[in-house]
């Protein structure tokens, strides 16, 4: 079968846009013209389209399963099926209610002293289900070979810690309309209106003190303010009304805790505090809504309806919900994605691919080695450092080597709260088996039809799901400037990941540990400084970007497109150069880019992401970095004057 060398479509641009003053809109703005954001979507761009197609690929395998005979020993076919049906049935789940919750509604309910209520939550985290905190086994970061016990922050519904404390026009209409949805939720288990309205007023004022105790987003990527290694006895001085080893024991943590990491020990200070002043009622009042809220969606229609009416139209600026198979196959894919991504490739990903993209990634690496030898800023001793680094960056391309075993999961096809419930157990026990074993670095921590990818710091490997190697990003057949200018990037973008402001912080092993020396790592906080400078000056509708909290992926994104760069280059000289419709393979290449980052959102989904996302929008994503790029400036002809243009001695050059 034939296919069009040039994947980047004409009718993509805007030519009434000069891409010198807008690239981003130059290069896409014919695409989102020409896409208007669905009904049933916050964001919509070439990425969220083939998410899209990942979610209706993983609809087709579902429903073909509902018509297939199933062998017994086939155990995953039956678990992604019956988990599927049972979201689909939502005739048993309005029949139902609120039936499935009142179980644990009632031990909330028979509560009757902080000793009861303690133990409720352990009960409630030992099923995985996490309220007020969050337990997991991860790695040390000081020590990346072993796995430790970790308690971060929890117990807010909003998305971020700002929604409760910022005092801004939106951001009081917004609590609001939150108390308003925690009246309803309430109303809805026969909660009279009257003290509806008084609890939720409880709950939001619990909230907010939790709030106050919270890091903010940009504390929280930061490795210095997060690991904090205690004992369990400086743990019981934090919060000494918690009695921390029975909450293990009812964790199921059968290893002798003696140290852990408390990700925020101000949190847990304050949660002691709470525990010793907040009414025993008002806990209950919480817990209750805690339960309510977090199980609604997956509850009866009812339900569902108040959830959606909050979350997706106040938050996101949603108002139509997608269709029931379109909900059920995104829930199959989240809850149990190994099992699902299993059969996804037998479909979707072929070896063709997978050995394509591994020539792309080995390029994408000696383009990077080459720019880190050729650094004027960094001395010999600390490029020594930087490239052993890199040469021990593995790479995990499509799918595992080993699939989870899901043995022991046994679903229905007809109680979708339970399966979840079932779920929620299988994984928190998998998680906590993890404490006292070496350190599993052949496993993988996103489904193979994910449509994203990842650098992980501990354990120094960028992941590349199958889901997202595909068309526009990477096609084997394509022109090979739309493949280096979009997934090229990307890896370039995950490979800079290890040597951004947070990744820098750990070693070739995966420690967080100092490999830097003192000149070096001044002159590199210098340099990200400016970028940092240039990012706080962007705006997205009434929001300003940060600069440090999008730190770490705006100097991924610069490392990234010149990275690549670099890479098509060696490309082009081993195979030629040639113009495709009008355009160089240079210019193409920076389409490429464009083609991968093209998208926008509702502005009540916009200002949720200037909160909360590490990511700059779309559109700063492009403009920003190449306006420090002088490829780009060759390759657009960017002159004084232009908007994009920059003096040479205003440019960000990092890596």
């Amino acid at each position: 079968m034939s296919r069009a060398k040039f994947t980047f479509r004409h009718s993509n641009l805007d030519r009434s846009v000069q891409p010198q003053n807008d690239f981003f809109h130059f290069a896409g703005g014919g695409w989102i013209k020409k896409h208007p954001i669905p009904k049933t979507e916050s964001i919509w761009g070439t990425f969220y389209v083939l998410r899209d197609e990942s979610i209706k690929r993983v609809h087709t395998i579902l429903n073909q399963l509902t018509k297939t005979t199933i062998a017994k020993k086939e155990i995953e076919k039956k678990l992604i099926r019956n988990f599927y049906l049972s979201g689909m049935d939502m005739k048993t789940r309005n029949k139902q209610g609120i039936k499935p919750l009142l179980p644990v509604l009632k031990k909330i309910e028979e509560i009757s002293n902080r000793e009861e209520l303690l133990q409720f939550i352990f009960d409630e985290h030992a099923r995985g289900s996490y309220h007020l905190w969050h337990p997991f086994v991860g790695q040390d970061d000081k020590n990346a070979e072993q796995y430790i016990f970790h308690i971060a922050q929890g117990g807010l519904t909003l998305p971020d810690r700002d929604y409760y404390l910022k005092k801004d026009t939106k951001s009081v209409s917004i609590r609001k309309k939150y108390l308003g949805y925690i009246t309803t939720l309430l109303q809805l288990v026969d909660v009279p209106a009257t003290e509806a309205k008084q609890k939720a007023k409880q709950i939001l004022t619990l909230e907010t003190r939790l709030a106050r105790y919270s890091m903010s987003r940009i504390d929280c990527s930061t490795i210095e303010k997060v690991y904090n290694k205690k004992t369990v006895g400086q743990l019981k001085k934090l919060a000494p009304q918690v009695p921390w080893q029975r909450y293990f024991q009812t964790l199921g943590v059968t290893k002798e805790v003696r140290s852990l990491l408390v990700l925020n020990p101000i949190f847990f200070k304050g949660i002691n505090t709470l525990l010793n002043t907040v009414p025993l009622e008002t806990w209950k009042t919480y817990l209750l809504y805690s339960e309510l809220s977090s199980s609604a969606s997956s509850l009866s229609k009812k339900f569902y309806d108040v959830n959606f009416s909050f979350f997706n139209t106040v938050l996101y600026g949603i108002t139509t919900q997608d269709p029931l198979w379109k909900i059920s196959a995104e829930k199959t894919n989240a809850y149990l994605g190994s099992a699902v991504g299993k059969e996804y490739v037998k479909k979707y990903f072929s070896p063709e691919a997978k050995k394509e993209i591994n020539v792309l990634v080995d390029t994408i690496f000696s383009a990077f080695e080459k720019r880190i030898k050729n650094l004027d800023w960094m001395s010999a001793q600390t490029k020594k450092r930087a490239l052993k680094k890199l040469s021990r960056i593995t790479r995990k391309i499509g799918y595992p080597d080993k699939w989870m075993s899901y043995k022991t999961l046994k679903l229905t096809d007809n109680a979708y709260y339970e399966n979840i419930q079932k779920i929620n157990l299988f994984h928190h026990k998998k998680n906590i088996k993890k404490l006292g074993k070496k350190v599993d670095r052949k496993e993988w921590f996103t489904p193979p039809q994910t449509v994203n990818a990842y650098y992980d710091p501990n354990m120094n490997e960028i992941v590349f799901p199958a889901g997202i190697l595909q068309p526009p990003f990477f096609d084997p057949h394509g022109d090979s400037a739309i493949n280096y200018g979009a997934m090229g990037s990307v890896i370039g973008h995950e490979l800079t990941h290890g040597f951004d402001n947070h990744g820098a912080k750990f070693d070739e092993k995966g420690n967080y540990k100092n490999w830097w020396t003192a000149k070096d790592k001044k002159a590199f906080e210098k340099k990200t400084k400016a970028l940092v400078n240039q990012f706080n000056q962007f705006k997205i509708g009434d929001v300003h970007v940060n600069g440090t909290l999008t730190l770490g992926e705006n100097i991924a994104d610069l490392g990234g497109i010149l990275i690549a760069y670099d890479a098509y280059q060696i490309y082009l000289q081993k195979h030629g150069r040639k113009n495709i419709g009008g355009f160089s393979p240079e210019q193409r290449y920076f389409m490429g880019l464009v083609t991968f980052e093209t998208a926008h959102a509702r502005p009540e989904y916009e200002r949720l992401l200037a909160i909360v996302d590490t990511h700059s929008p779309a559109q700063h994503r492009v403009n920003g970095p190449l306006s420090n790029i002088e490829e780009f400036y060759q390759a657009f002809d960017v002159q004084p004057g232009d908007a994009l243009y920059r003096s040479p001695n205003k440019r960000a050059k990092i890596w």
